[in-house]
């Protein structure tokens, strides 16, 4: 069973219930997972403060650096097992997992503590009357405990992006992994204490979210900040339960995300990049496109040619190295993919490919599978057009003209990032700055700087992570003002 880690500890729930921890790829149960209870939260947050107020913030900046650098190593070192238990979890192909999940969760601790390491203070000098003038300064503090709630589909990827900075800054942290996929946060408790990371600087608590440990932790009164990165809805409802004590609030929420591709486009730079911008990790990326534009000369072959694509790929097992493609992540995550095929269905969409559930064989007909899936033919209204689907699916629409397509590309109430995909580079620049978006890839998609600011307007979010950006969340600048 995966317990909760609290103080340095692995606890059992305060309560006997737990959940399961299903495969998805299979439909078995991996494992039991403890359920969270507020109380078990409230034991999280006090040992968080109690190693905040003490051994934490009394060690060295250098000292809790080192630590994150020695937990970047257990994660290496252990590579095959946090592998292992982030496919079983997801049900991604090892290809995926291998390549970003796992090594990214280590570096993200290397890159954060190297941030913080090279983090400038500011320094004014300040006239004064008596023509002895004053300094003022600007100095980061911690904000203190921080509660951390990750999202199921880049399960470790998404955690340390958000604990290594948080820690790097000086804070200590409750976890509350997704129930989806609790297993990498519990591997990586392990790894926190075999690299000498004091008890109570990172905990675990396991649960769902509302009226359970997910509300229990947003609504505590000694949690000075929340990160979260999920479902705009969710964002909604922790935004109010955080709104009484005015915590600090990072959020990376939804996205309906346009790619627009140009008549003048490298086509086959234009099409590998969409079908991976749309079918990686089964869709289930926010930065995924779901909303394609293609300019009127090349619509057909685009089509055709991105339909062809999405047919080669090989979904299945996804411990087979041939695998691109794994499933959803739930039962009930399908049938709300499947739902959304149904209504677009409903409402006229032309199914260029996909749109079911392909046949496999053994235990895998009972995973929680379906098509790469391309849609023409709807209007701008249609649900499969304006909601998030979360799927491996696009619809793809003709446009004739630049200012067609940047208003369709900004109608819609998200905005995390878009794809501009031209061989005409001041259109491009011209484009980008038109994207109602947090992030633009001109003919490239999911390439970052992880220096940069990272995050969505409308409802894909508040705040920015990345760099020196995340730190800024992580801490409050005080300034200090001398008179000499």
């Amino acid at each position: 069973m995966l317990k909760h880690f609290i103080d340095g500890q692995f606890n059992p729930s305060s309560s006997e219930e737990t959940f399961p921890n299903v495969d998805p790829a299979t439909g078995k149960q991996i494992s039991k997972v403890a359920e969270g209870t507020p109380e078990d939260i409230d034991r999280a947050v006090q040992a968080a403060r109690r190693a905040f107020d003490g051994e934490w913030s009394a060690m060295t900046q250098g000292r809790r650096l080192d630590l994150l650098q020695r937990v970047a190593h257990g994660i290496r070192a252990r590579f095959d097992e946090f592998l292992e238990a982030e496919m079983r979890d997801t049900g991604k192909p090892r290809a995926f997992a291998s390549r970003i999940d796992i090594p990214r969760g280590a570096a993200n601790f290397e890159f954060f503590a190297t941030i913080a390491r090279a983090l400038e203070e500011s320094a004014y000098q300040t006239e004064t009357r008596d023509g002895l003038g004053a300094v003022n300064y600007v100095t980061r503090q911690p904000l203190g405990v921080v509660g951390v709630i990750s999202p199921w589909n880049l399960p470790l990827l998404l955690l340390t992006w958000k604990v290594a900075p948080a820690l790097a800054a000086g804070n200590c942290v409750v976890v509350k992994p997704s129930e989806e996929t609790p297993t990498t946060a519990t591997l990586l408790a392990e790894v926190f204490k075999d690299a000498g990371v004091p008890d109570g600087v990172y905990n675990v608590v396991h649960g769902h979210g509302p009226d359970a440990a997910g509300e229990a932790l947003t609504r505590h009164p000694d949690v000075s900040a929340i990160t979260f990165t999920g479902e705009t809805r969710t964002g909604t409802a922790i935004m109010e339960a955080c709104a009484p004590h005015i915590k600090n609030v990072s959020f990376e929420l939804g996205g309906k995300n346009p790619a627009i591709i140009f008549a003048d486009a490298d086509l086959e730079k234009a099409v590998a990049g969409t079908a991976r911008s749309t079918f990686s990790n089964t869709g289930q990326v926010c930065l995924c496109s779901e909303r394609v534009y293609v300019q009127r000369p090349i619509f057909d072959e685009f089509v055709e040619a991105l339909a062809e694509r999405a047919e080669a790929l090989t979904v299945g097992d996804p411990f087979d190295d041939a695998t691109e493609m794994g499933p959803l992540i739930s039962r009930e995550h399908q049938q709300k993919v499947l739902a959304a095929f149904e209504s677009a269905r409903d409402d006229g969409a032309t199914f260029v490919t996909g749109g079911g559930v392909p046949e496999l064989k053994g235990s895998f007909a009972e995973g929680c599978f379906v098509e790469p899936t391309i849609l023409t033919g709807l209007d701008e209204d249609a649900s499969a057009v304006k909601d998030e689907i979360f799927g491996p699916v696009c619809h793809i629409r003709p446009f004739d003209s630049e200012e067609e397509v940047v208003e369709l590309a900004n109608d819609t109430r998200y905005g995390l990032c878009a794809a501009v995909w031209t061989e005409n580079l001041s259109r491009a620049h011209r484009v980008a700055h038109q994207m109602e978006a947090g992030l633009v890839w001109i003919n490239s998609w999911f390439l970052r700087d992880l220096r940069t600011p990272f995050g969505g307007v409308k409802l894909s979010g508040i705040g920015r992570e990345g760099g020196r950006y995340s730190l800024d969340f992580y801490s409050e600048t005080k300034t200090i003002c001398v008179k000499l």
